[in-house]
């Protein structure tokens, strides 16, 4: 499909896609997490990019990180260093594991871009005290925005956005429980390009496309498959040939918890509130990563369930060498998977470009185990 090419030529061509951002007269501010208010940056008249780990070898970050910070803070420093970051007008950094926040540091004291903005949330989200405290991080977040453009943020252009960003989300997620329901509907790689795309690109053209290729793939007739049914989860995925890699062994990924998949999209915001309340609601009440708290048991139960949902075999869990939180989390994870009786294994990946012979032999026997 052409819609679905039109994304692997965005995550492909990245300088193409910024010209093409460029040329719309909208300024780019980098997000590090998704847990950054994009709906804010937007109608701002801004154009939020998710920033992605460098593919080339560190060498200049080297001078700022120490070797054991996770490949995609090393990385993103990189191409800064580098210059390959200088179409930024600003960078925001919502505040989530130690690594991020030196890199945040550095970033600050580099003073290189426009507009810079820490954006500290708070980590334990099941309190009211919270919640308040939520609202007015993005307030202030808000006034930051408003005096770099030098005018007022109206809740007409943050429900537009909003009413756009849920847009992508519904899309998305329509896409998703078709594969769920169909595995094999859409390759696994084209997912993966279909939700990065959606993090870089243009959202109008993003939403308008996924619309198309919403349209496509419901009035396509699918025959039944007999794939193993694998869900994904870890941090990020910027790894398209994991997909692959599955499909070749007979499996298929029918749903994720990755902040480059389901976490990222997984809800809407009310568009029937207070824009600035609704925002802060949905962040409260997102599935969470290892950064944010909601309950001790809360990522546990919420994987069990997404496997039971998706009528999924079996987890593969992708964890980025070095990134702390997901590797505390990974032992209670997979305890919690084992007392369920749901099969799961580990892959240790880094942020460079990895070939699929490096995961094939290990994912092939996992799923031929379920």
């Amino acid at each position: 499909m052409k819609e679905i090419e039109r994304f692997h030529e965005a995550v492909n061509n990245i300088f193409d896609t910024v010209l093409k951002i460029q040329k719309t007269n909208r300024k780019i501010i980098g997000y590090l997490c998704s847990y950054a208010p994009e709906e804010i940056i937007h109608a701002a008249g801004f154009h939020p990019m998710r920033l992605f780990s460098s593919k080339h070898e560190i060498i200049l970050a080297e001078n700022h990180l120490q070797s054991y910070c996770c490949s995609v803070v090393r990385g993103i420093l990189e191409d800064s260093l580098a210059g390959r970051l200088d179409f930024l007008d600003g960078t925001v950094f919502p505040h989530t594991c130690d690594s991020m926040q030196r890199l945040s540091d550095i970033w600050r004291m580099n003073g290189k871009y426009q507009f810079f903005a820490d954006l500290v949330l708070p980590a334990k989200l099941n309190t009211n005290s919270a919640a308040i405290y939520m609202k007015k991080v993005l307030a202030r977040f808000k006034e930051d925005l408003e005096a770099a453009v030098g005018k007022k943020i109206i809740d007409t252009d943050l429900a537009d956005s909003i009413a756009l960003c849920n847009s992508i989300r519904k899309h998305l997620l329509t896409i998703y429980g078709l594969n769920c329901r169909y595995p094999g509907s859409i390759r696994g790689v084209d997912l993966y390009a279909l939700v990065k795309g959606a993090m870089i690109m243009d959202r109008k053209e993003a939403a308008d496309l996924l619309a198309g290729i919403v349209s496509h793939l419901e009035q396509k007739v699918y025959p039944d498959s007999p794939a193993k049914r694998v869900i994904l989860s870890g941090s990020l995925c910027d790894t398209p040939d994991i997909f692959d890699a599955v499909e070749a062994a007979g499996g298929a990924v029918v749903g994720d918890d990755l902040c480059t998949g389901q976490r990222w999209f997984d809800s809407a915001v009310a568009e029937d509130e207070d824009p600035l309340s609704a925002i802060a609601s949905r962040l409260m009440g997102r599935v969470i990563c290892p950064a944010k708290h909601a309950g001790l048991t809360f990522r546990a139960k919420n994987l069990v369930s997404l496997v039971r949902r998706n009528r999924a075999a079996g987890v593969i869990f992708l964890m980025l060498k070095f990134c702390d939180p997901h590797a505390f989390d990974y032992p209670y994870l997979k305890e919690f998977l084992d007392k369920n009786g749901i099969k799961s294994t580990v892959l240790e990946m880094d942020g460079l470009q990895q070939s699929q012979g490096q995961f094939s032999t290990r994912i092939e026997t996992f799923i031929h185990m379920l």
